[in-house]
C-alpha cells in the first residue's frame, strides 16, 4: 500500500532521554517504510544518528506533510500552534500523564504509526481562539488551542470587567479572572474550574468565571462564531492575558480585549480506534467502580 505521507517531521519541547529514545525509534520506523524524516532544532541531537541536520520551523512548514509531537499535551499545544496552525497535520506520542491530545502510547508506536502512514487514521478538525488587544503592538496572531485566560496575575486579587457577546451586554463582574475556552480546552484548565466537558465536534466557546464575587454564576456556552468583548474597567489595576497557560501579556488600566474563533485550524490525526468518550473514561476515571462491560 502506498504511503499517505512522504515527509514526516519530529518535534518536542523536551530533550530528556525518553524523548530522544522515542525519536530514534520513530526514525527507524520511518526509514523502514521509506518515509523521509525531518526534525527541528529541539531534536538536533539526532544529527549524529541520522547524518541529517535539524531544520528551522519555516523549513519544516514548507516541507513536511505530517508532524509527530513527542511528549505530553504541553508539547502538543506548542506543536499545534507552531506547525498545526500553518496547515500541517499533527499526531501525538503520549509521554505525559493525561494526554487528551497525544494519544499514541509508547508501546504502540510501531503498529499505530505504520497504520497512520498507510492512511488508516481519523482526522479531527479543531479550531483555535484568537485575541485582539487594544493598544498592543501585535506582530503575530495571539492564538490558543485550549483557552485564553484573563486574570489578575496575583493571588486573591480581583479584576473588574464588563462582558459583551455580539455587542450585547452580558454582565459586569469582579472575579479572579475569566476562562474563554474552545471544546479542546474543555478537558484542560476549564475542567479544573468546574466547567463542562464539550465534545470536540461541538462548534462552541465556553466562558467560565474564576472565583467571582457573586452568589449566582454559571458557565456560558456560546456559538463559536460569536464576538466576545471584555472591557477592563478599573484604571488602577493591571491584568494578565495568557494563551494556553504559556504565552502571556500584561495589560494595564482600562482596556478592551476581543476574542473570536480564529481562521487557523488544526488537523489532529488519531489512530483509527480513537474514541473521545473512551479517552474520558480512562483519563478521568469514569466508571471506575464498574467491573466489566455494561450489559
Amino acid at each position: 500500500m502506498k504511503n499517505k505521507f512522504s515527509k514526516i517531521a519530529l518535534s518536542s519541547t523536551s530533550q530528556d532521554e525518553r524523548v530522544i529514545s522515542i525519536a530514534r525509534q520513530i526514525f527507524e520506523i520511518l526509514s523502514n517504510v521509506e518515509v523521509e524524516t525531518l526534525y527541528d532544532d529541539n531534536l538536533s541531537v539526532l544529527e549524529e544518528l541520522t547524518g541529517l541536520k535539524s531544520l528551522s520551523t519555516k523549513a519544516i512548514v514548507e516541507k513536511a506533510d505530517l508532524l509527530i509531537a513527542i511528549g505530553g499535551d504541553g508539547t502538543m499545544l506548542n506543536c499545534s500552534k507552531k506547525y498545526g496552525s500553518k496547515g500541517i497535520p499533527v499526531v501525538g506520542i503520549n509521554l505525559g500523564k493525561l494526554g487528551f491530545l497525544t494519544d499514541i502510547a509508547p508501546e504502540e508506536i510501531t503498529t499505530k504509526l505504520i497504520e497512520v502512514i498507510k492512511g488508516n487514521f481519523v482526522e479531527d478538525k479543531r479550531f483555535f481562539l484568537e485575541a485582539s488587544l487594544q493598544n498592543q503592538n501585535q506582530n503575530e496572531n495571539l492564538i490558543a488551542l485550549n483557552e485564553i485566560v484573563i486574570h489578575s496575575g496575583a493571588i486573591a486579587q480581583l479584576i473588574e470587567f464588563n462582558l459583551f457577546i455580539n455587542d450585547h451586554f452580558v454582565y459586569r463582574q469582579k472575579a479572579d479572572g475569566l476562562i474563554i475556552n474552545s471544546p479542546t480546552g474543555s478537558t484542560a484548565y476549564s475542567l479544573s474550574g468546574g466547567g463542562p466537558i464539550v465534545h470536540p465536534g461541538v462548534d462552541a466557546i465556553t466562558l467560565l468565571l474564576m472565583f467571582p464575587q457573586s452568589l449566582s454564576t454559571s458557565s456560558l456556552l456560546v456559538r463559536a462564531d460569536s464576538s466576545i468583548r471584555i472591557e477592563l474597567t478599573n484604571p488602577q489595576l493591571s491584568a494578565q492575558v495568557s494563551f494556553d497557560s504559556h504565552d502571556s501579556l500584561t495589560v494595564k488600566g482600562i482596556q478592551e480585549i476581543n476574542i473570536f474563533k480564529s481562521t487557523s485550524t488544526l488537523n489532529l490525526i488519531h489512530p483509527s480506534d480513537h474514541d473521545f468518550f473512551g479517552g474520558c473514561r480512562n483519563k478521568l476515571g469514569w466508571s471506575s467502580g464498574q467491573i466489566g462491560p455494561l450489559e
